[in-house]
Protein backbone atom coordinates (compact mmCIF):
# COMPACT_ATOMS: atom_id res chain seq x y z
CA UNK A 1 0.00 0.00 0.00
CA UNK A 2 1.40 3.38 -0.98
CA UNK A 3 2.21 5.69 1.94
CA UNK A 4 -0.08 8.26 0.30
CA UNK A 5 -3.09 5.99 0.62
CA UNK A 6 -5.23 5.42 3.67
CA UNK A 7 -6.55 1.93 4.30
CA UNK A 8 -9.34 0.82 1.99
CA UNK A 9 -10.45 -1.88 4.43
CA UNK A 10 -13.38 -0.98 6.67
CA UNK A 11 -14.31 -2.37 10.06
CA UNK A 12 -17.12 -4.26 8.36
CA UNK A 13 -14.87 -5.76 5.73
CA UNK A 14 -12.30 -6.86 8.32
CA UNK A 15 -15.05 -8.43 10.43
CA UNK A 16 -16.20 -10.34 7.36
CA UNK A 17 -12.63 -11.44 6.61
CA UNK A 18 -12.25 -12.88 10.11
CA UNK A 19 -15.58 -14.73 9.99
CA UNK A 20 -14.92 -15.97 6.47
CA UNK A 21 -11.46 -17.31 7.26
CA UNK A 22 -12.60 -18.98 10.47
CA UNK A 23 -15.49 -20.74 8.74
CA UNK A 24 -14.53 -24.19 7.38
CA UNK A 25 -14.99 -24.72 3.64
CA UNK A 26 -13.30 -28.03 2.77
CA UNK A 27 -12.99 -29.04 -0.86
CA UNK A 28 -16.33 -30.45 -2.00
CA UNK A 29 -18.08 -29.07 1.09
CA UNK A 30 -17.83 -25.30 0.54
CA UNK A 31 -21.53 -24.56 1.09
CA UNK A 32 -21.41 -22.67 4.40
CA UNK A 33 -18.49 -20.50 3.34
CA UNK A 34 -20.21 -19.69 0.08
CA UNK A 35 -23.29 -18.57 1.99
CA UNK A 36 -21.19 -16.15 4.04
CA UNK A 37 -19.44 -14.83 0.95
CA UNK A 38 -22.62 -14.29 -1.03
CA UNK A 39 -24.33 -12.53 1.88
CA UNK A 40 -21.43 -10.06 2.08
CA UNK A 41 -21.28 -9.57 -1.68
CA UNK A 42 -25.01 -9.16 -2.35
CA UNK A 43 -25.28 -5.37 -1.71
CA UNK A 44 -22.64 -4.74 -4.36
CA UNK A 45 -24.03 -6.84 -7.26
CA UNK A 46 -27.09 -6.95 -9.47
CA UNK A 47 -27.70 -10.70 -9.42
CA UNK A 48 -25.96 -14.01 -8.77
CA UNK A 49 -25.69 -17.56 -10.04
CA UNK A 50 -24.81 -20.83 -8.30
CA UNK A 51 -23.82 -23.92 -10.28
CA UNK A 52 -24.48 -27.56 -9.43
CA UNK A 53 -21.27 -28.01 -7.41
CA UNK A 54 -21.48 -24.74 -5.51
CA UNK A 55 -19.37 -22.18 -7.36
CA UNK A 56 -20.95 -18.77 -6.82
CA UNK A 57 -20.95 -15.87 -9.28
CA UNK A 58 -21.94 -12.31 -8.41
CA UNK A 59 -22.81 -10.30 -11.51
CA UNK A 60 -22.72 -6.58 -12.22
CA UNK A 61 -24.35 -5.51 -15.54
CA UNK A 62 -25.70 -9.00 -16.34
CA UNK A 63 -27.14 -7.98 -19.72
CA UNK A 64 -23.84 -6.69 -21.12
CA UNK A 65 -22.54 -8.87 -23.98
CA UNK A 66 -18.83 -8.45 -23.11
CA UNK A 67 -17.96 -10.44 -19.98
CA UNK A 68 -15.01 -9.97 -17.61
CA UNK A 69 -14.31 -12.39 -14.76
CA UNK A 70 -12.42 -11.75 -11.53
CA UNK A 71 -11.98 -15.04 -9.73
CA UNK A 72 -10.72 -16.78 -6.61
CA UNK A 73 -11.30 -20.25 -5.17
CA UNK A 74 -13.32 -20.94 -2.05
CA UNK A 75 -12.10 -24.34 -0.88
CA UNK A 76 -9.52 -25.35 1.71
CA UNK A 77 -7.48 -28.51 2.06
CA UNK A 78 -8.74 -31.05 4.57
CA UNK A 79 -8.91 -34.77 5.37
CA UNK A 80 -11.42 -37.59 4.87
CA UNK A 81 -12.13 -40.30 7.44
CA UNK A 82 -10.90 -43.45 5.68
CA UNK A 83 -10.80 -46.22 8.32
CA UNK A 84 -11.95 -46.62 11.93
CA UNK A 85 -9.91 -49.16 13.90
CA UNK A 86 -11.40 -51.59 16.46
CA UNK A 87 -9.63 -49.48 19.13
CA UNK A 88 -11.50 -46.35 18.07
CA UNK A 89 -8.68 -44.60 16.24
CA UNK A 90 -9.49 -42.84 12.99
CA UNK A 91 -7.21 -43.02 9.94
CA UNK A 92 -7.53 -40.46 7.20
CA UNK A 93 -6.69 -39.68 3.59
CA UNK A 94 -6.07 -36.29 2.00
CA UNK A 95 -8.74 -34.04 0.53
CA UNK A 96 -6.47 -31.80 -1.51
CA UNK A 97 -2.79 -31.21 -0.76
CA UNK A 98 -2.88 -31.67 3.01
CA UNK A 99 0.53 -31.95 4.65
CA UNK A 100 0.96 -35.00 6.88
CA UNK A 101 4.16 -33.61 8.40
CA UNK A 102 2.32 -30.84 10.25
CA UNK A 103 -0.48 -33.10 11.48
CA UNK A 104 0.86 -34.65 14.74
CA UNK A 105 -0.56 -32.90 17.84
CA UNK A 106 -2.92 -30.70 15.78
CA UNK A 107 -6.54 -30.22 16.85
CA UNK A 108 -9.22 -30.94 14.27
CA UNK A 109 -12.95 -30.72 13.75
CA UNK A 110 -14.68 -33.78 12.31
CA UNK A 111 -17.80 -32.67 10.43
CA UNK A 112 -20.79 -34.99 10.94
CA UNK A 113 -24.54 -34.77 10.44
CA UNK A 114 -24.81 -34.46 14.23
CA UNK A 115 -22.41 -31.52 14.28
CA UNK A 116 -18.72 -30.99 14.98
CA UNK A 117 -16.80 -33.71 16.81
CA UNK A 118 -13.48 -32.53 18.22
CA UNK A 119 -10.41 -34.71 17.85
CA UNK A 120 -6.61 -34.55 17.76
CA UNK A 121 -3.94 -35.99 15.55
CA UNK A 122 -2.26 -38.20 18.15
CA UNK A 123 1.47 -38.92 18.11
CA UNK A 124 3.51 -41.09 20.49
CA UNK A 125 5.64 -39.26 23.05
CA UNK A 126 9.31 -38.67 22.28
CA UNK A 127 10.20 -41.12 25.07
CA UNK A 128 8.26 -44.02 23.59
CA UNK A 129 8.38 -43.86 19.82
CA UNK A 130 9.50 -47.08 18.19
CA UNK A 131 12.69 -46.54 16.24
CA UNK A 132 13.99 -48.48 13.29
CA UNK A 133 17.10 -50.65 13.52
CA UNK A 134 19.34 -47.73 12.59
CA UNK A 135 17.79 -45.56 15.31
CA UNK A 136 15.94 -43.17 13.01
CA UNK A 137 12.80 -41.46 14.27
CA UNK A 138 9.51 -42.48 12.61
CA UNK A 139 8.19 -39.79 10.27
CA UNK A 140 4.55 -38.74 9.91
CA UNK A 141 3.00 -40.41 6.86
CA UNK A 142 -0.58 -40.59 5.66
CA UNK A 143 -0.62 -44.28 6.59
CA UNK A 144 0.54 -43.78 10.20
CA UNK A 145 -1.11 -40.53 11.36
CA UNK A 146 -4.43 -40.97 13.14
CA UNK A 147 -7.18 -39.07 14.91
CA UNK A 148 -8.19 -39.65 18.51
CA UNK A 149 -11.61 -38.30 19.45
CA UNK A 150 -11.74 -39.91 22.90
CA UNK A 151 -13.55 -43.03 21.71
CA UNK A 152 -12.02 -46.39 22.59
CA UNK A 153 -13.94 -48.61 20.21
CA UNK A 154 -15.30 -48.44 16.67
CA UNK A 155 -18.83 -48.36 18.07
CA UNK A 156 -18.05 -45.37 20.27
CA UNK A 157 -16.71 -43.54 17.23
CA UNK A 158 -19.78 -44.37 15.16
CA UNK A 159 -22.11 -43.38 18.02
CA UNK A 160 -20.72 -39.84 17.66
CA UNK A 161 -21.91 -39.76 14.06
CA UNK A 162 -18.48 -40.34 12.53
CA UNK A 163 -18.30 -42.56 9.46
CA UNK A 164 -16.01 -43.16 6.52
CA UNK A 165 -16.21 -40.07 4.30
CA UNK A 166 -16.63 -37.50 7.07
CA UNK A 167 -14.43 -34.49 6.34
CA UNK A 168 -11.98 -33.13 8.92
CA UNK A 169 -10.53 -29.62 9.13
CA UNK A 170 -7.83 -28.14 11.34
CA UNK A 171 -9.14 -26.03 14.20
CA UNK A 172 -6.76 -23.05 13.96
CA UNK A 173 -8.36 -19.66 13.34
CA UNK A 174 -7.65 -16.06 12.43
CA UNK A 175 -5.15 -13.92 14.30
CA UNK A 176 -2.94 -10.91 13.73
CA UNK A 177 0.80 -10.63 14.26
CA UNK A 178 3.17 -7.70 14.58
CA UNK A 179 3.75 -5.42 11.61
CA UNK A 180 0.29 -5.97 10.09
CA UNK A 181 0.38 -9.67 9.29
CA UNK A 182 -2.74 -11.82 9.16
CA UNK A 183 -2.47 -15.54 9.96
CA UNK A 184 -4.95 -18.37 9.63
CA UNK A 185 -5.41 -21.75 8.07
CA UNK A 186 -7.03 -21.58 4.62
CA UNK A 187 -5.93 -18.07 3.73
CA UNK A 188 -5.27 -20.11 0.55
CA UNK A 189 -7.50 -18.96 -0.95
CA UNK A 190 -10.41 -17.45 0.93
CA UNK A 191 -8.30 -14.30 1.06
CA UNK A 192 -8.82 -14.23 -2.72
CA UNK A 193 -12.59 -14.40 -2.28
CA UNK A 194 -12.31 -11.56 0.19
CA UNK A 195 -10.25 -9.43 -2.21
CA UNK A 196 -12.58 -9.79 -5.18
CA UNK A 197 -15.56 -9.01 -2.93
CA UNK A 198 -13.75 -5.84 -1.84
CA UNK A 199 -13.27 -4.91 -5.50
CA UNK A 200 -17.04 -5.16 -5.94
CA UNK A 201 -17.55 -3.01 -2.84
CA UNK A 202 -15.21 -0.31 -4.15
CA UNK A 203 -16.96 -0.26 -7.52
CA UNK A 204 -20.31 0.24 -5.79
CA UNK A 205 -19.13 2.83 -3.27
CA UNK A 206 -17.24 4.84 -5.90
CA UNK A 207 -20.22 4.57 -8.28
CA UNK A 208 -18.06 3.26 -11.10
CA UNK A 209 -19.99 2.35 -14.23
CA UNK A 210 -18.35 -0.49 -16.15
CA UNK A 211 -18.79 -0.88 -19.92
CA UNK A 212 -19.04 -4.66 -19.57
CA UNK A 213 -20.57 -7.36 -17.43
CA UNK A 214 -18.41 -8.14 -14.39
CA UNK A 215 -18.59 -11.71 -13.07
CA UNK A 216 -17.17 -12.05 -9.56
CA UNK A 217 -16.47 -15.77 -9.27
CA UNK A 218 -15.77 -17.78 -6.13
CA UNK A 219 -15.07 -21.26 -7.49
CA UNK A 220 -15.04 -24.58 -5.66
CA UNK A 221 -12.66 -27.54 -5.82
CA UNK A 222 -9.47 -25.80 -6.94
CA UNK A 223 -7.37 -27.87 -4.55
CA UNK A 224 -8.17 -31.10 -6.40
CA UNK A 225 -7.45 -29.94 -9.93
CA UNK A 226 -9.14 -26.62 -10.74
CA UNK A 227 -12.44 -28.44 -11.15
CA UNK A 228 -14.84 -25.70 -10.10
CA UNK A 229 -13.18 -23.20 -12.43
CA UNK A 230 -13.43 -25.66 -15.32
CA UNK A 231 -17.17 -25.92 -14.81
CA UNK A 232 -17.96 -22.26 -14.26
CA UNK A 233 -15.76 -21.05 -17.14
CA UNK A 234 -17.86 -23.13 -19.53
CA UNK A 235 -21.05 -21.71 -18.05
CA UNK A 236 -20.03 -18.02 -18.18
CA UNK A 237 -17.96 -18.08 -21.38
CA UNK A 238 -16.06 -14.90 -20.43
CA UNK A 239 -14.11 -12.68 -22.80
CA UNK A 240 -11.42 -11.90 -20.19
CA UNK A 241 -10.49 -13.44 -16.83
CA UNK A 242 -8.32 -12.10 -14.02
CA UNK A 243 -7.52 -14.74 -11.42
CA UNK A 244 -6.22 -14.11 -7.93
CA UNK A 245 -4.61 -16.73 -5.71
CA UNK A 246 -1.73 -16.94 -3.26
CA UNK A 247 1.90 -17.60 -4.11
CA UNK A 248 4.94 -18.59 -2.07
CA UNK A 249 7.01 -16.06 -0.17
CA UNK A 250 10.39 -17.55 -1.09
CA UNK A 251 12.46 -15.62 1.46
CA UNK A 252 11.89 -18.12 4.27
CA UNK A 253 14.40 -20.92 5.00
CA UNK A 254 14.56 -24.18 2.99
CA UNK A 255 13.44 -22.61 -0.30
CA UNK A 256 15.75 -22.32 -3.31
CA UNK A 257 15.27 -18.95 -5.01
CA UNK A 258 17.15 -20.26 -8.06
CA UNK A 259 14.20 -22.59 -8.57
CA UNK A 260 11.27 -20.74 -7.04
CA UNK A 261 12.22 -17.14 -7.86
CA UNK A 262 12.17 -14.31 -5.34
CA UNK A 263 8.80 -13.19 -3.98
CA UNK A 264 8.36 -11.64 -0.55
CA UNK A 265 5.53 -10.50 1.68
CA UNK A 266 5.39 -6.71 1.66
CA UNK A 267 6.65 -6.44 -1.92
CA UNK A 268 3.21 -6.11 -3.46
CA UNK A 269 1.13 -8.47 -5.59
CA UNK A 270 2.96 -10.92 -7.85
CA UNK A 271 2.23 -10.85 -11.58
CA UNK A 272 2.90 -14.11 -13.42
CA UNK A 273 4.61 -14.85 -16.73
CA UNK A 274 3.77 -18.22 -18.29
CA UNK A 275 2.18 -19.86 -21.35
CA UNK A 276 -1.39 -19.70 -19.99
CA UNK A 277 -1.03 -16.04 -19.04
CA UNK A 278 -2.18 -13.75 -21.84
CA UNK A 279 0.64 -11.36 -22.70
CA UNK A 280 -1.54 -8.36 -23.56
CA UNK A 281 -3.65 -8.67 -20.42
CA UNK A 282 -0.58 -9.20 -18.24
CA UNK A 283 1.12 -6.14 -19.74
CA UNK A 284 -2.05 -4.12 -19.13
CA UNK A 285 -1.93 -5.13 -15.47
CA UNK A 286 1.74 -4.14 -15.19
CA UNK A 287 1.08 -0.77 -16.86
CA UNK A 288 -1.83 -0.22 -14.49
CA UNK A 289 0.39 -0.93 -11.47
CA UNK A 290 3.00 1.54 -12.70
CA UNK A 291 0.41 4.20 -13.51
CA UNK A 292 -1.16 3.95 -10.04
CA UNK A 293 2.10 3.58 -8.13
CA UNK A 294 1.12 0.11 -6.90
CA UNK A 295 4.17 -2.00 -5.95
CA UNK A 296 4.37 -5.36 -7.71
CA UNK A 297 6.63 -8.36 -8.18
CA UNK A 298 7.21 -10.69 -11.11
CA UNK A 299 7.08 -14.47 -11.19
CA UNK A 300 7.63 -16.99 -13.99
CA UNK A 301 6.27 -20.52 -14.40
CA UNK A 302 7.60 -23.15 -16.79
CA UNK A 303 4.30 -24.71 -17.83
CA UNK A 304 1.06 -24.43 -15.85
CA UNK A 305 0.44 -21.80 -13.20
CA UNK A 306 -1.16 -24.45 -10.98
CA UNK A 307 -4.08 -22.09 -10.39
CA UNK A 308 -7.54 -21.53 -11.83
CA UNK A 309 -5.85 -19.33 -14.44
CA UNK A 310 -5.12 -22.49 -16.42
CA UNK A 311 -8.76 -23.60 -16.35
CA UNK A 312 -10.02 -20.25 -17.62
CA UNK A 313 -7.25 -19.74 -20.20
CA UNK A 314 -7.89 -23.06 -21.90
CA UNK A 315 -11.69 -23.03 -21.60
CA UNK A 316 -14.12 -22.59 -24.46
CA UNK A 317 -12.17 -21.23 -27.45
CA UNK A 318 -9.43 -19.80 -25.24
CA UNK A 319 -9.97 -16.94 -22.79
CA UNK A 320 -7.38 -14.16 -22.30
CA UNK A 321 -6.45 -14.77 -18.67
CA UNK A 322 -3.92 -13.43 -16.19
CA UNK A 323 -2.85 -14.20 -12.64
CA UNK A 324 -2.34 -11.71 -9.81
CA UNK A 325 -1.01 -13.50 -6.74
CA UNK A 326 -0.76 -12.56 -3.08
CA UNK A 327 2.57 -13.44 -1.41
CA UNK A 328 2.03 -15.91 1.42
CA UNK A 329 4.28 -17.69 3.91
CA UNK A 330 3.81 -21.31 5.06
CA UNK A 331 1.28 -22.45 2.46
CA UNK A 332 -0.88 -25.47 3.34
CA UNK A 333 -0.16 -25.12 7.04
CA UNK A 334 -2.38 -23.76 9.81
CA UNK A 335 -0.31 -20.57 10.07
CA UNK A 336 -0.52 -19.23 6.53
CA UNK A 337 0.66 -15.62 6.71
CA UNK A 338 0.03 -12.56 4.54
CA UNK A 339 0.77 -8.86 4.94
CA UNK A 340 -2.10 -6.40 5.04
CA UNK A 341 -0.42 -3.96 2.63
CA UNK A 342 -0.20 -6.71 0.01
CA UNK A 343 -3.89 -7.50 0.45
CA UNK A 344 -4.83 -3.86 -0.08
CA UNK A 345 -2.50 -3.44 -3.03
CA UNK A 346 -3.90 -6.55 -4.70
CA UNK A 347 -7.43 -5.21 -4.31
CA UNK A 348 -6.34 -1.89 -5.77
CA UNK A 349 -4.54 -3.51 -8.70
CA UNK A 350 -7.56 -5.60 -9.69
CA UNK A 351 -9.87 -2.59 -9.27
CA UNK A 352 -7.70 -0.24 -11.30
CA UNK A 353 -7.15 -2.84 -14.03
CA UNK A 354 -10.89 -3.25 -14.49
CA UNK A 355 -11.13 0.47 -15.16
CA UNK A 356 -8.69 0.07 -18.07
CA UNK A 357 -10.64 -2.66 -19.89
CA UNK A 358 -13.36 -2.00 -22.44
CA UNK A 359 -15.13 -4.21 -25.00
CA UNK A 360 -12.89 -2.56 -27.59
CA UNK A 361 -9.63 -3.57 -25.88
CA UNK A 362 -7.68 -5.59 -28.44
CA UNK A 363 -6.54 -8.93 -26.97
CA UNK A 364 -5.44 -10.40 -30.31
CA UNK A 365 -1.76 -11.19 -30.71
CA UNK A 366 -1.79 -10.72 -34.49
Amino acid sequence: MSKKQKSILTKESLAFLKDYLNNPSPTGFEKEGQKLWLKYLTPYIDEHQVDAYGSVVGIINPKAPFKVVIEAHADEISWFVNYISPEGLIYVIRNGGSDQQIAPSMRVNIHTEKGIVKAVFGWPAIHTRLRSGDGKEPQPKVENIFLDCGARSRKEVEDLGIHVGCVCTFNDGFDELNYDYFICRAIDNRIGGFMIAEVARLLKEKKQELPFGLYIVNAVQEEVGLRGAEMIAKRIKPDVAIITDVTHDTTTPMINKNIEGEIKCGGGPSITYGPAVHNILRDLIIKTAKKNDIPYQLHAVSRATGTDTDAFAYSNDGTPSALISLPLRYMHTTVEMVKRDDVENTIQLIYQTLLQITPKTNFKYL
